[in-house]
């Protein structure tokens, strides 16, 4: 009886020791268009569960994004690290980042069709439940997230990590499917006081389900540990935060979860 015990010990240690966080490149298209995704799950999962999109900053898909997509893994989710830019783009400098999320800003059709590509994508995978999946977004990623929740994509939750406010396309009473949850550095030069009131006033009016949180003291980008290093190269208001980064994400932790199980 000790031997068949002991047996049964190693093979659910073995098990374990099986089961892993995995992380692989994936590509999807959507109008010619080759886009370069990033896809995490628990491989011990295998049942039906909620996912994540992963929006990245104006950089493009980066490692950052990257690490965001295995956090939300770790936590029981798959998540996919979107290419917004196509072709996997990535930018070195702040006048390459601001033409590629120009044009995107400046296409509304474009980036919705291309940020549905992803969600398209991401609802087809294995055990992926396709009723249940919200987005995040970093900087000019938690703007695209925010105007997807706008055009009405059908996502639980959408949470917007210093990601600009402002928007040409206001939300509309009754069309806004998403929760929504956004964190915005208070010493934030790139979204003022004004214009986290504004949001405020366009989620109320719109009667959306939506909490917007202020850190004192904080900075753009205040989630990324690169930010002091970008902002001292190219001369920019950025500064990592850890006690706000900290804040924000078990924060979003909390949100997820709300948002999942209101299902």
């Amino acid at each position: 009886m000790k031997k068949i015990l002991s047996a049964a010990a190693l093979f659910f240690l073995g098990s374990l020791a099986q089961a892993a966080i995995q992380g692989k490149e994936v590509t999807y298209t959507t109008n010619g268009t080759t886009l370069k995704g990033y896809l995490v799950y628990d491989d011990a999962i295998t049942h039906n569960h909620p996912a994540v999109l992963v929006v990245h900053e104006w950089w493009g898909l980066d490692d950052y994004a990257r690490k965001r997509a295995k956090m939300l893994a770790e936590l029981g989710y798959t998540a996919l690290a979107v290419d917004m830019y196509g072709e996997g783009r990535q930018a070195h400098h702040p006048d390459e980042a601001s033409r590629y999320s120009g044009e995107l800003k400046k296409n509304l059709p474009l980036a919705k069709k291309r940020f549905e590509a992803a969600l398209s994508f991401l609802q087809k995978q294995e055990n992926v439940d396709p009723r249940n999946i919200a987005a995040l977004g970093y900087c000019f990623g938690g703007s695209v997230a925010l105007e997807m929740a706008r055009q009405g994509e059908d996502l639980k939750g959408v949470a917007s990590f210093h990601g600009g406010l402002a928007t040409e396309h206001p939300a509309q009473r009754g069309r806004v499917k998403a929760q929504i949850i956004s964190f915005t550095g208070m010493a934030d030069p790139m979204i003022p006081a004004e214009q986290v009131a504004a949001f405020k006033q366009e989620m109320e009016n719109a009667g959306v389900n939506y909490k917007a949180v202020t850190f004192p003291g904080a900075k753009h980008s205040f989630t990324n540990p690169e930010a002091d290093d970008y902002g001292r190269k190219f001369n920019l208001p950025l500064a990592y935060d850890a006690q706000a980064d900290k804040a924000s994400w078990k924060e979003t932790e909390r949100f997820l979860a709300e948002v999942f199980k209101a299902r």
